[in-house]
């Protein structure tokens, strides 16, 4: 734990601003960290995923990978933590309710435009061209009433052979991503289904609760943190001497205490999540008219993902954010 104490006495010795003194704490413990992943980080890539037959990615673009992830966490983390720490410097205790409205926007903007802005800088977007299956999406789409222009096909086999689907955006910025992965093994029908699932996470509003579940666990987050940063003993608890509270070691013995409850809320997470995973299988199953091209699709997705037919029920308990197969099935066949 001292180890934190030493790098915060090495940096305050060159740095007196405290938003820089944040910045470059956090710096070095990310890149530490990064350092010492790295190994296993390669290993789990071009060792098991290629063992398997999932690693489609080259060591260029894993490289350049890095570097775009150092770049943009530089430029939106390093961002959102110096404003993070500029209100905790000019507000004291209020900080959270700044810092609350600037996390919540940066929610809202990211959901809006993940697609288009972040994901263009490590994989290639391409509109889904015309033809029999846009023609089939487009007619499902009508049918349900549902405004769907934003339809693209990712490159995700550029870096592994598993597919899958995503929907992202609100508003006008709707829109669905399917993996080229996907779209080369499934059926049209299939394909369909999938799409008809992801609609049915926003048509049944899972995106707009999953948002204000976000921003309320944040504000609530943020609330419970000004109520201890401003104690040095949680500075002192990382091996420093002082009876002034240091703002970045206080956030990493909070982050430290507050693990638990992070569990827990987690596991409600998991909970909520596989719920809506159901309620969207039946969405897709209601709307397109058979639950038939579903369980095809994810037959498929299981077997192309190696996933595990019989996971324990415990571990599916604390770790899963989606129900195993067998359970979504046997729930699409009733």
């Amino acid at each position: 734990m001292k180890g934190f104490a030493i790098v915060h006495l090495q940096i305050a010795s060159i740095v007196f601003s405290p938003v820089l003194q944040a910045l470059l704490f956090f710096g070095v413990f990310a890149i530490a960290s990064d350092i010492i992943g790295l190994p296993f980080e390669l290993y789990g890539i071009f060792v098991i995923e290629e063992k398997f037959g999932f690693n489609k990615m080259t060591w260029k673009t894993y490289v350049m990978d890095k570097i775009k992830g150092y770049i943009l966490g530089a430029i939106i983390g390093g961002s959102l933590l110096s404003l993070f720490v500029w209100f905790y410097t000019i507000s004291g205790a209020m900080f959270w309710i700044y810092a609350w409205i600037l996390f919540t926007a940066f929610t809202l903007f990211f959901t809006m435009f993940y697609t288009t802005l972040i994901v263009p800088v490590f994989n290639k977007l391409q509109p889904l061209e015309s033809g029999s299956l846009r023609e089939k999406i487009e007619a499902f789409a009508q049918k349900i009433s549902f405004p769907l222009t934003n339809i693209f096909v990712i490159d995700g086999s550029k870096r592994s052979t598993k597919a899958n689907a995503y929907f992202s955006g609100i508003g006008n910025k709707k829109t669905i991503v399917l993996f080229d992965t996907l779209v080369k093994d499934q059926t049209e029908e299939e394909l369909v289904s999938v799409l008809a699932h992801e609609v049915g996470h926003y048509k049944l509003k899972h995106i707009q609760k999953g948002m204000i579940i976000s921003v309320l666990q944040i504000g609530g987050l943020l609330f419970i943190l000004s109520l201890f940063i401003n104690r040095p003993e949680l500075s002192q608890a990382l091996g420093l001497q002082t009876n002034i509270p240091v703002f970045h070691l206080g956030l990493i013995a909070f982050s430290l205490l507050y693990s638990p409850i992070s569990m827990i809320t987690g596991i409600f997470m998991h909970i909520l999540s596989r719920k809506n995973e159901f309620e969207a299988d039946d969405y897709a199953k209601q709307n397109t008219g058979t639950g038939e091209h579903l369980i095809n699709a994810l037959k498929k997705l299981s077997s192309n993902n190696l996933s595990n037919l019989n996971p324990d029920k415990w571990y599916v308990f604390f770790h899963y954010s989606h129900p195993p197969l067998l359970e979504r099935v046997r729930n699409l066949m009733k």
